[in-house]
């Protein structure tokens, strides 16, 4: 394999702690690859003081290698502060699709019935959010309005890649937007649904309405499913998924770039959750998350060795909680960088015996 570059975007609290412990096991002397990290500083403090300067240029590198990973960021409320970094980088990379996987974590108790793995696939772009939003009027006769759009570019990313993620896990594609309702507007997502169901006749797809598919998703279990949303309904949908399986740390973050074809071109993993400002310092955040993100990304490095290390990064994971090494969210004690030391341990054995085995 030859050297690749990954782009790592340095964050915030703990977000900037759990980043450093999935670089520990992304490092060459774990993984075994030809591995190269490039440091951006995408701190609050940094952001600030180069006026998201350091944001930009970070966009322009993840471009340029194809591969990023970002710690969790702050993002502050004022409207003349910095901004969200991950607006800025969805729009500098042309990112339109995220992917969150929710997977049965082994030892822990899911809820009920849940078994089969859920991916989520989601606009990264346009509707509810970045809509143009104003009020009208004074007191009970205050009017608010907002003025929301997609485009049928990211709709048919997010329909035909959610076909591609239901091959890739021998899933459905189950779901969809609220249609009836609004045959205009959501409309064009179905009707980007339903031609990417024709193109790919060999996966099974169920169209549902949204709220159809909150209800069948507490009784629809058993087979793998693929869910295409649309950006607030995807992100909602998200965290369910997620929290249905034990635990919001218990999943990788895929913000993806298209090319023409529809196919991976910029791919930039992170953790789905926040900075945990509380557990700052005190190491007992759950790093699993983060971990898993550095996984995820090695999926998209056409090299069968890094694939290969995806799986036993994967794999190493999950068999550390299975003999019980946890964290505290996991009803566990174990700390953030003895639970990494761990993943680690149980990576360099899997990959002695696979080599072994070759």
């Amino acid at each position: 394999m030859e050297s690749r570059t990954i782009v790592v975007m340095e964050g915030d609290q703990t977000g900037q702690e759990l980043l450093e412990e999935a670089l520990r096991v992304l490092d060459p002397s774990v993984t075994r690859l030809e591995l190269e990290f490039k440091r951006f500083d995408l701190s609050l403090e940094n952001r600030r003081a180069t006026n998201n300067k350091v944001v930009h240029e970070a966009a322009e590198a993840m471009k340029a290698s194809g591969l990023g990973i970002k710690a969790a960021t702050i993002t502050p409320e004022g409207r003349d502060d910095v901004g969200s970094p991950n607006a800025i980088l969805r729009k500098d990379i042309g990112g339109t699709v995220i992917v969150r996987t929710g997977r049965r974590i082994p030892g822990v108790n899911p809820m009920s019935g849940v078994h089969a793995p859920i991916s989520v696939v989601r606009m990264a772009v346009d509707d509810a959010y970045g809509a143009e939003e104003r009020r009208e009027g004074e007191g009970l006769d205050e009017i608010a309005y907002r003025t929301e759009r997609i485009s049928r570019k990211v709709c048919r990313g997010v329909a035909e890649f959610a076909f591609i993620q239901a091959r890739k896990m021998h899933a459905k594609v189950f779901g969809g937007p609220k249609w009836t309702v609004s045959p205009v507007y959501e409309g064009m997502f179905k009707e980007e649904m339903d031609r990417a169901a024709e193109n790919n006749r060999d996966v099974r797809y169920e169209p549902q309405l949204i709220d159809a598919t909150y209800a069948l998703l507490l009784s629809s279990y058993g087979e793998p499913m693929v869910i295409p949303a649309l950006n607030r309904d995807g992100d909602c949908l998200s965290d369910l998924v997620l929290q249905m399986f034990g635990s919001i740390a218990g999943a990788e973050s895929l913000l993806i770039s298209l090319d023409e074809g529809e196919n991976p071109q910029t791919v930039m993993s992170e953790a789905p959750h926040g900075t945990a400002p509380s557990l700052e310092g005190k190491n007992v955040a759950n790093p699993m998350a983060m971990i898993l993100a550095g996984a995820g990304l090695l999926t998209f490095v056409k090299d069968e060795r890094a694939r290969r290390v995806s799986r036993a990064i994967y794999e190493a994971t999950f068999e550390t909680i299975l003999d019980g090494t946890r964290t505290a969210d996991l009803a566990g004690s174990t700390g953030t960088k003895e639970f990494t030391d761990e993943v680690i341990r149980h990576i360099k054995n899997k990959l002695e015996v696979w080599s072994a085995l070759a």
